[in-house]
């Protein structure tokens, strides 16, 4: 039987995962991917307190597909700046975009 306590660590353990991409990736389009990644287990978590915790109310499904949502324009807006990035520079290196410098 799977417990709140198994949803948290599986949440804790992706967040974690999804934590070191950001950290230690250099490709602008895989650090968008360890967001998503994060996005997930936040959502993992409200998922699992909204069916251990609240049988009545949908507050916790309600939240996860607003966050589905803000991830899904986030990842859109973010594609969209980084294919005009590589455009004009042709590369998608966090470290070669400095075009915000003064």
């Amino acid at each position: 039987m799977i417990t709140l306590a198994h949803l948290q660590v599986l949440s804790a353990a992706l967040f974690c995962v999804g934590l070191y991409g950001v950290l230690a990736r250099r490709n602008a389009v895989l650090i968008l991917l360890a967001i998503e990644l994060m996005l997930n287990a936040v959502n993992i978590n409200l998922i699992g307190f909204a069916a251990f915790v609240d049988h009545e109310q949908f507050v916790g499904q309600v939240l996860a597909i607003f966050v589905i949502t803000v991830a899904a324009a986030e990842v859109g807006l973010a594609l969209a700046v980084l294919l005009r990035l590589y455009r004009s520079r042709a590369s998608v290196r966090v470290d070669d975009l400095n075009m915000l410098k003064w």
